[in-house]
């Protein structure tokens, strides 16, 4: 049994008042009873930090005006007092000198995707990981559906066969206009390069894609060859974009992203196809998994059922038929990092079923899609490598 008869501390680097991540984020870690919030340094501006701190009911000398402060000074109360990790739910050019801060100060580190601002900073801080030896989490909580994890553990298991293609799509419209010009933040930030990096659609979402098709499929991209497009005139960074795929082993690739798809939410889908068979997932109806064979009728997988595979039992939280989906699978990953965090604490082999989260090495191959899409619309479409 476990040493630990509490529960885990948590820290929290953004999220403030007028955040939207950070809200899904303590949602998401409160689900399962194992994390609680202790402190926080919710906002650049240090009032609304503790502003912030107070909507939680959390202490005022626990609300800290910078993540600085809050490393140094958690670090310096009593071992049983102390957060334990950190979640970084900042936009994109706050999460290496968070994490790298958070890192060195001995805390271990969920974070927000995509990993960095850029991959020169997933490199460095790959290297931080490996030199501390905490632990790194990274919020692709698409992974965290149980139908995810069944089309992951069919196709590692070579139910389908040598995997041959895979179109992967995410379509949003919600910035078919020039929303980031209205005061709205989440549009503004998104769309500034020096907050969001080289690419505005697919570092926001394209990212999930990548990931998602690497995840479900085992394969690693190797190289790519992209158009992307900014078309809302005066925008800084890409609204949308087509790429091209070639994965290890020789299996090829269509990935779709964009922002200004109007009337699509968050339209996330996949499909793959091998030798023996096909699935396709959709996120907009994420307790089903349909799966398609050439010599006998096409099967369809569900959520909470016996036959599923022990991970995606595992993510599985409600009784068959009711409904469960973004939320839960984003808990999926606190909860497992929960898990890795009390067993490394206790000195103990983690159960397999708890590392099962994405880490520094998604952040790192993540960064890399990124760069090599806009490398590569730059020289027309042009096929480049992913340097990792």
């Amino acid at each position: 049994m476990s040493a630990f008869k509490r529960k885990i501390r948590y820290g929290m680097v953004g999220g403030g008042r007028g955040a939207f991540i950070g809200a899904v984020h303590r949602i998401a870690a409160a689900m399962d009873g194992q994390i609680e919030l202790v402190c926080g340094a919710f906002s650049s501006d240090p009032q609304r930090s503790k502003d912030s701190g107070a909507d939680l009911f959390l202490p005022p000398q626990r609300c800290y005006a910078t993540y600085q402060e809050m490393m140094e000074k958690e670090a310096a109360l009593p071992a049983d007092e102390r957060m334990e990790f950190v979640s970084i739910v900042t936009p994109n050019h706050v999460h290496f000198p968070a994490a790298k801060a958070a890192l060195e100060g001995g805390f271990h580190v969920m974070c927000d995707k995509p990993a960095t601002l850029d991959l020169a900073e997933a490199k460095e801080l790959a290297k931080i990981v490996a030199e501390t030896g905490l632990l790194y989490g990274l919020t692709h909580n698409y992974t965290g559906y149980p139908m995810v994890k069944q089309a992951r553990d069919m196709i590692a298991g070579g139910e389908l066969g040598k995997i041959r293609k895979v179109v992967v799509e995410y379509p949003q419209g919600w910035l078919a206009t020039k929303l980031e010009d209205t005061g709205k933040k989440q549009a503004a930030w998104r769309s500034d390069p020096k907050k969001s990096g080289a690419a505005g659609a697919f570092g926001d979402i394209g990212s999930h894609a990548e990931n998602l098709a690497e995840f479900i499929t085992g394969l690693a991209i190797s190289e790519l060859a992209a158009d992307i497009t900014t078309f809302v005139e005066g925008r800084l960074l890409d609204d949308d974009g087509n790429v091209l795929l070639r994965f290890e082993g020789g299996a090829k690739g269509v990935l779709h992203c964009s922002q200004i798809s109007v009337g699509e939410e968050n339209n996330l889908n996949i499909r793959v196809w091998g030798e023996k068979g096909g699935l396709e997932w959709h996120q907009t109806r994420p307790n089903t998994l349909r799966v398609k064979w050439s010599d006998k009728p096409a099967e369809v997988y569900r959520t909470s059922s016996g036959y599923l595979s022990p991970a995606a039992a595992a993510a599985s939280r409600t009784p068959p038929g009711h409904p469960e989906g973004y939320l839960e699978a984003f808990a999926n990953l606190y909860r497992n990092f929960a898990h890795h965090v009390r067993a490394v604490a206790d000195g103990v082999e983690p159960d397999p079923l708890t590392t099962d989260y994405p880490k520094i090495r998604d952040g790192v191959r993540g960064m890399a899609f990124i760069e090599a899409v806009v490398a590569s619309s730059k020289a027309n479409a042009s096929w480049t490598k992913l340097d990792v």
